[in-house]
């Protein structure tokens, strides 16, 4: 197959790791960019990160006054959402619409109405979340027996109440297979084309601060600390940045040696993994931006919804910022260099711009931690904070549950 049009999303080290002597920054892979600080931010009377604030603003071209009263709606009705379901309320999905408006799918008439009276959208969808989840895994099963070659993601997307599988070239006999296999559930599943192929983000650029297994040109970026039951210490990161045990090194030291994950290339994978933590070292509990303010405090990882603003931190494009697109999202990753494909699900994606050398970044939504850098095109090149994008994400909730991890917080 030809990659001439390829865009590349690789690994890159976000890390700020806290030595025994002190607080260590994590620094760009780029002797000219500015350095992230690990110190905690600043107090401030709105509770949102002028980025995100900045970020949200631009896109809908409106003041940061306007973005930040946006954000207090959608916060007030994400909170509204909580109390239904806590209360009973049967819903199946929601989603922040252009207007900021968070829509939700109600099961039944009874449910639209709470969901009415509590001030939300509400929708009966002809599917719903937990019935196009069921399809989806349909076709993951049907990938996991043959990696869909020339077929780039299939996603649940609950604002379209569809299943959206994209495609980069029908004409492959994988992708025609997956195609007939989609196709079966009718008007659930929506086609989009896509020339673009997409790539895990591992190391491969020279250059790089902070090295696997000391390398020269090889790294990630790490994204959050979380302690197990025991007290031990554990980063959290994409899986394929920890595969097989590296050692991972910040300017020189090793602060960390990866112990768990469920990538492999070649295989069907989740993009999830836990370094041990060295003793005496520590990652710290505030995100980076880059230099361009202070860093963002992390003080949990709830979810956001589809469409709210999140920002990434990485040690390639640094500070980047978009919004939330999807959750449960599968994936067929190509190595450019061999051609091997690896059919990874359960992926969030965003409009973050990324590049190689981000994987593992943390990104960020208020001060919630979302996940880490996964993949993405290849060849993609960033412009700015919050210049346009696309990439994956491993969600941080979903790896936390998984290995039985309390997420360290500021």
């Amino acid at each position: 197959m030809t990659l001439s049009r390829n865009r590349l999303l690789t690994a890159a080290l976000a890390i700020t790791a806290l030595a025994a002597t002190g607080v260590q920054g994590a620094h760009a892979a780029t002797a000219s960019a500015p350095a992230a600080s690990s110190t905690p931010s600043a107090s401030s009377s709105s509770p949102y990160h002028p980025q995100m604030v900045r970020a949200l603003a631009q896109s809908l071209g409106v003041s940061d006054a306007a973005a930040v009263q946006r954000l207090d709606r959608q916060a007030g009705q994400q909170e509204a959402l909580d109390r239904l379901e806590r209360g009973g309320v049967r819903t199946d999905g929601a989603f922040f619409d252009d207007a900021g408006r968070l829509v939700v799918n109600a099961a039944d008439e009874r449910a639209a109405d709470a969901v009415e009276k509590a001030g939300l959208q509400a929708r009966i969808p002809a599917r719903g979340e937990a019935a196009l989840d069921r399809i989806k895994a349909a076709l993951d099963a049907k990938a996991a027996r043959q990696v869909p070659d020339g077929v780039t993601s299939w996603a649940v997307d609950v604002e379209t109440d569809t299943v959206t599988v994209t495609v980069a070239d029908r004409t492959k006999a994988a992708a025609r297979a997956f195609l007939a296999a989609a196709a079966r559930h009718g008007g659930a599943v929506r086609v989009v084309e896509d020339e673009d192929v997409l790539e895990a983000q591992t190391t491969v650029y020279p250059g790089s601060r902070m090295n696997i297994n000391n390398l020269p040109g090889s790294w990630c970026s790490v994204g959050f600390g979380a302690r197990d039951s025991q007290g031990r210490q554990h980063l959290v990161s994409a899986g394929h940045c920890v595969a097989g045990g590296p050692g991972l090194y910040f300017e020189g030291d090793r602060f960390a040696v990866g112990e768990r994950s469920r990538y492999r290339e070649g295989y069907n994978s989740v993009d999830m993994g836990t370094a041990r933590v060295d003793a005496g070292d520590a990652i710290a509990t505030s995100v980076g931006t880059w230099g361009n303010s202070a860093p963002i405090a992390v003080k949990g990882s709830q979810r956001a919804p589809r469409g709210a603003t999140v920002c990434k931190s990485g040690s390639t494009t640094g500070w980047t910022c978009g919004a939330v697109e999807s959750y449960n999202v599968s994936v067929t990753y190509t190595n450019r260099r061999t051609g091997v494909q690896t059919f990874v699900s359960g992926l969030g994606s965003s409009s973050v711009c990324t590049e190689g050398g981000d994987s593992g970044g943390a990104y960020i939504s208020g001060n919630q931690g979302q996940g880490m850098t996964s993949g993405g095109p290849t060849d993609q090149q960033c412009s700015g904070v919050y210049g346009a994008g696309s990439s994956y994400f491993q969600p941080l909730d979903d790896a936390l549950r998984y290995y039985g991890l309390t997420l360290n917080t500021n």
